[in-house]
């Protein structure tokens, strides 16, 4: 019984120190990589972007969709979601591999101004203290307006601008709630949603994009099937 007693507790012990290892590297990446770049002098690279949209130009619609299907508890959380994070959790231990990551809106922004896409810990550790320091010294919409002009939409598109104008021929606020709800399920995996390269999946991930609406009460299904017919 000793024996099983301090295997145990030697498991419990290495278990410990490795993640402490990896919240450290994690968090001298998250150094680093303010180190090369303070994140007030990224931000004002990201506002000088010529086709940076403010989030006074970007239709409620698709605000509300990207929230639903992203970050439904964005407003509420301070830079992580637990729920969702334990929940990713579980399906990775489930699956035995790195499928999913539980990332907030802020988190992706944190990835997407300072660091790759590759999955690995020790960028997630990174992403979370730069989620920390964005909540910290921003608003939730100068960080969803950043998020909005620093995701990738596909076919070369690098801001919602871009993406509106080259998709639908449009500017922003002449986006329907169609286009909305389709544009807002793109930056998800755009190699597999734009509507250019597989039209059908982009469909099936609007569709995706409009059940979350419903589910947290941004649409009805009254409203989603009126929407579904203006294409």
């Amino acid at each position: 019984m000793k024996s099983v007693k301090k295997v145990i507790f030697v498991v419990i012990l290495v278990s410990l120190s490795i993640g402490l290892l990896i919240i450290g590297n994690g968090y001298d990446n998250y150094q680093e990589a303010l180190k090369n770049m303070p994140l007030e002098k990224k931000i004002e690279e990201i506002e000088k972007k010529p086709n940076y949209a403010k989030l006074n130009e970007v239709p409620q619609t698709y605000l509300n969709a990207v929230i639903a299907v992203e970050d439904h508890r964005y407003y509420e959380h301070k830079g992580i979601d637990l729920i969702a994070i334990g929940r990713a959790l579980w399906n990775d231990i489930k699956a035995m591999k790195f499928v999913e990551g539980g990332s907030t809106i802020t988190q992706q922004l944190a990835k997407n101004i300072y660091f790759t896409q590759e999955k690995k810990l020790t960028r997630k550790i990174a992403e979370i203290f730069m989620a920390f320091k964005l909540e910290a010294n921003y608003s939730k919409d100068k960080i969803l307006e950043w998020y909005l002009n620093t995701s990738y939409f596909g076919d070369g598109y690098q801001t919602i601008k871009e993406a509106c104008e080259g998709y639908f021929k449009k500017e922003l606020k002449e986006m329907t709630d169609y286009e909305c709800i389709l544009l807002a399920g793109i930056s998800n995996a755009p190699s597999v949603y734009s509507p250019t390269v597989n039209p059908e999946l982009a469909k099936k991930r609007q569709k995706q994009v409009m059940d979350k609406m419903i589910e947290y009460g941004y649409l009805t299904e009254k409203e989603a099937r009126e929407i579904r017919e203006q294409q």
